[in-house]
Parts: structure tokens; C-alpha cells; sequence
């Protein structure tokens, strides 16, 4: 009998060698192909004993049916021990199979936690791990994983065997809808993508979106999941991007630019932007301060964002936590025309479990700061494009990453304003305005969402919710902090509340909400009524 202490042999020798275990599932068969005439073999080697020497300690061969009953008593002591205790066991060799365009280092790189694993149940969720990674490179149809016994001369080790097998079509192309909250626009994208082009899991892809804010972009990029030993994946994106801002502030924004995600993990990320930018004003209508801001200049910024989301769902939150923080540095080359400022936003949620109808109280809190930095900052006014709006068609529950949007108030819909310039063709609005944002805006909601109590829309998820959010902007350049007080800012808070229906879908969440407009003030553009928002699906 063995040894308690040790580590059962998960498969056999070659003479009595067994079908190895999937981490998937257990095949209790005999997986030896070519064993058929084991039996008729045996029963030659009785009917011929006589002319055979066999030495004193020579093992009588065993039977098929033998070996299965071994190796199954062998699996089930194994899975007995398993639920009782850690079964130590160490990773001796990782063999890859099925990768004929895809080198191995990629694969390598996705396995190397397996080399750390110290018992079986640590290897089987190490292994599922792998699994997951593998998965979501994109260049594979299917991956599977399967645990056999190490050397016999090396007891308690295991081999982990990865099959793969390559995309057969490389090409793929979609049509979706996205929120990008930091962008504060939603648009529609048509995209296609080619998958491992070069053998390095790398991801190229085209892309052609159109905003509901009458936004346009233009974009090709590449993804490489390994690239010079660097342990995070690297992207880069260049784009063509026009916007049209004629409607809320007077001018048009065109941009041409590159962007690079040089480190990416679970909670952190950093890119780098550059980019051409040029503001436009076709009507000849805009206010001075938006005049000001035309003309071209040059967009060369680091930004760095810490992400932890604890929620356990980002479109239905009824438990947990979440916390974005984004610090973005601009004007890293020695360029009179390159914008230098530095831009900080936070987001804060939390959600609140109420015990009944699936009832939930969310909570979020969310800022952010825009200043210029170098000489005689404090009497520069910042960049138009990036300071703070508020106001849009987006679900303020959903969008996590900074001062967005308030319930009932339209796309830049509030905040500093400045007469726009009068034409005397009887075409000008002598009463239009131009929303120049802010340098600094602050927003908060609560949000109480609960189920109906009529099982149908309880089964598609439909749902009830009642809310109330309050924001605000305020300048703070050219030397108006000096002006700035935290009560006349409080005082000035714009707020709203209503209740809505919550209907998801697999594409995106919409609420149909009745909005009370608490707070406004004159040039703001809310209204009380009802209105419709959106938020894609993740």
C-alpha cells in the first residue's frame, strides 16, 4: 500500500498507463488506444508460458478490466483526498499543442502562474485561470486544458497539457453601441478586426463611429498582448475626430491624433495622447471668449487612471462599491502651441442592499479640477475641450469616471455663459449664449431603485426607480479663483428629482424618467417633463 503522505500517481506507467483527467471533467474510461488485444495477448502468453523464462520477480501482466479498476480506485483517492486536504503537487513540464501561427512565448507568458502552484487544488484553479486568459486574447476557436502524472521518476509532479486550436476566421466585423463616459458622448460603431495577423496575438482593427452629439471619428488600432518582455499589453490608436459643438458653445473641434497605452492591469492604466487639434466657428456667431480659444494647437498629455469596481453589476449596482480616480498632465513638449494644464476628476458609488423587491439605495459623489500651469498661469483662461460639462442623455447611475451629466438638464446644458457675437442679418438670436464649462464641477445623486411587483417585468428585468442628483461648475482661471467662495458655490447647485422605469436590454440600459427641475437658473437648459436616457452595455 502507498504511502498516505504522498501523492497519488494520476497516471500510471507506460504498462499500466491510464486516459489523463481534463480539468473540465473526469473520464472514467480507459483511454489506451491499441490496448483491444491486451486480453488475447495475455491469453497467449498463459497458452505459451512453457516456452517463456520468466524471472522470480517478474508482475504477472494485468488484465484491461485490471487496470481500469486501478486507475478509477487511484482517481477516486484522489478526489477523497482532494476534499480533505491540500494534495501537494508541483508543475514539472507546460506542452502546447495546436499553435501553428501563434508563437509560444504568447501562450508562455498567459501560463506562468502554473509554475507556482503548490497542490492539486491550487493547479486546478491556476489552470481555469489560464483557460480564462487564453480565451481572451481572441485568436483562438476553442482551448483546452488537461492535467496528466509527471516522469514516473519524479513522483508528486503533474504535466499540463494546452491544446489549442486557431481562429479558422480571422476577420470579424460588428455594429454597437457605446457611452464612453469620459468622453461624455454616445456613439454608434461599425468596426472591423483581423486576429493575429503576425503570429503575436496582435489585435488590428478599423473603425467607424458617429455620435449622437453630432461627433464623428475615424480610427485604426493595434493590440498586442506581449511586446518586448513588458508584462502589460500595449495598444496604439491613431484617429481622425470631428465634433460639432456649434449648438451648445459655437465652434467645431477637429483632431488628428495618436494614442498609446503603454501599461494596463487590473486597477491601473496609462496612455499617452498626442494630437493636432484645430476649433473652427463656421456661423462667425461666437462669444469672445470662444473666439479667443480658436485656431490651432498641440495636445501632448499622460494620463493616468486607478479603477476599483466592487459593484456586482455596473448596470443594476445593488451591492458594493466603486472608485475611479483620473489624473491627466498635458503640454510634455516644448511647443508654444502644446496645452499645458493639469486635469484631476474622481468618481465615487455605493450601493446599499435594502432586503426587499430586490431594493437598492445608491450612492455617488463625483469632481473634478482643470487648471494651466507655467508662466502666469493663474490669468490664463484653460483649454475649451477640456473643462468640465454637464448635462446629456446618459444615465448619470451608470456613467462611472467623473462629473458627467445630471438628470433633466440637456447635453452642457448649465454653467458659465457669455453672449454669443450679434449679426445684424436677421439671422443672429440676439438672445443666444455660449456654454463655456467650467474649471472646476462637482455632482451627486442618490438613487433608489426597486422591483414591480408583477412577475413578468420582474423576469426581464424591468424595474422602478426614484432619484435626485445636484451639480454645478464654476471658473476658477484668469484669476477668478480669487473670487470663488464654496457657499455661493453650494447655493448655486443646480438639482433635480423624479422616478422612471428602467427597462435593460443586451445592448444597453433605458429610462424613461418623469424629471422635476428643482434648481435651474436662467440660461440653463432644463426642463421639467418627461425624458429618455441611455447607457451601453459594458
Amino acid at each position: 500500500m502507498s504511502n498516505p503522505d504522498s501523492v497519488p500517481d494520476l497516471t500510471p506507467p507506460d504498462s499500466e498507463r491510464q486516459k489523463p483527467f481534463d480539468t473540465n471533467e473526469i473520464d472514467d474510461e480507459d483511454g489506451n488506444d491499441g490496448d483491444e488485444n491486451d486480453v488475447e495477448d495475455d491469453d497467449e502468453d498463459e497458452d505459451g508460458n512453457d516456452g517463456v523464462f520468466r524471472g522470480p520477480n517478474r508482475p504477472k501482466p494485468q488484465s484491461r478490466e485490471a487496470r481500469f479498476r486501478s486507475g478509477k480506485l487511484k482517481m477516486e483517492s484522489l478526489l477523497q483526498r482532494m476534499k480533505t486536504g491540500p494534495v501537494s503537487v508541483r508543475v514539472h513540464d507546460v506542452i502546447i499543442k495546436g499553435n501553428t501561427k501563434t508563437k509560444d512565448h504568447i501562450i508562455e507568458a498567459e501560463t506562468e502562474l502554473l509554475n507556482n502552484v503548490g497542490s492539486m487544488q491550487e493547479l486546478l484553479k491556476a489552470s481555469q485561470i489560464v483557460n480564462l486568459r487564453l480565451q481572451a486574447l481572441e485568436i483562438f476557436d476553442s482551448v483546452k486544458i488537461t492535467l496528466d502524472s509527471g516522469p514516473p521518476e519524479l513522483p508528486g509532479t503533474a504535466n499540463v497539457i494546452i491544446e489549442v486550436v486557431e481562429t479558422a476566421n480571422p476577420l470579424s466585423g460588428q455594429i454597437a453601441a457605446f457611452t464612453k463616459a469620459e468622453a461624455r458622448y454616445s456613439t454608434v460603431e461599425g468596426s472591423l478586426k483581423y486576429k493575429n495577423l503576425f503570429g503575436y496575438g496582435d489585435l488590428w482593427d478599423g473603425s467607424l463611429a458617429y455620435g449622437y452629439d453630432h461627433s464623428t471619428e475615424l480610427s485604426a488600432g493595434l493590440y498586442l498582448p506581449r511586446f518586448k518582455g513588458l508584462v502589460t499589453p500595449v495598444t496604439a490608436r491613431a484617429y481622425l475626430l470631428s465634433q460639432d459643438w456649434l449648438k451648445f458653445s459655437s465652434y467645431k473641434e477637429q483632431s488628428m491624433g495618436l494614442s498609446l497605452g503603454l501599461f494596463s492591469s487590473e486597477h491601473h492604466d496609462v496612455a499617452y495622447n498626442i494630437a493636432w487639434r484645430t476649433l473652427t466657428d463656421p456661423s462667425q456667431m461666437a462669444s469672445r471668449f470662444v473666439r479667443r480659444q480658436l485656431g490651432h494647437n498641440l495636445l501632448s498629455s499622460l494620463k493616468y487612471t486607478f479603477k476599483v469596481d466592487r459593484r456586482n453589476s455596473p448596470m443594476r449596482p445593488t451591492r458594493g462599491y466603486a472608485f475611479v480616480s483620473t489624473t491627466q498632465l498635458g503640454g510634455l513638449v516644448p511647443d508654444n502651441r502644446s496645452l499645458r494644464f493639469l486635469r484631476q476628476e474622481f468618481d465615487l458609488r455605493y450601493a446599499v442592499p435594502l432586503g426587499f423587491y430586490r431594493a437598492a439605495l445608491n450612492f455617488g459623489v463625483s469632481g473634478g479640477v482643470v487648471f494651466p500651469w507655467g508662466n502666469g498661469f493663474s490669468s490664463k483662461p484653460s483649454s475649451l475641450p477640456e473643462r468640465f460639462f454637464l448635462g446629456g442623455n446618459i444615465s448619470p447611475v451608470c456613467a462611472l469616471g467623473g462629473p458627467t451629466t445630471l438628470w433633466g438638464f440637456k447635453t452642457r446644458g448649465l454653467g458659465p455663459t457669455e453672449p454669443r457675437r450679434h449679426v445684424n442679418d436677421g439671422t443672429a438670436d440676439p438672445s443666444g449664449v455660449d456654454f463655456l464649462g467650467g474649471d472646476l464641477a462637482f455632482t451627486a445623486l442618490a438613487d433608489l431603485s426597486f422591483d414591480l411587483p408583477f412577475r413578468w417585468f420582474r423576469e426581464k428585468g424591468i424595474h422602478a426607480h426614484v432619484f435626485a442628483c445636484a451639480g454645478n461648475v464654476a471658473k476658477l482661471t484668469e484669476n477668478e479663483y480669487r473670487n470663488f467662495s464654496v457657499q455661493k458655490f453650494v447655493e448655486s447647485l443646480r438639482s433635480s428629482v423624479g422616478v422612471g422605469l428602467v427597462v435593460p436590454t443586451s445592448f444597453f440600459r433605458m429610462e424613461l424618467n418623469y424629471c422635476y427641475i428643482v434648481k435651474k437658473f436662467d440660461h440653463d437648459r432644463a426642463k421639467t417633463g418627461v425624458r429618455l436616457t441611455f447607457f451601453a452595455a459594458p
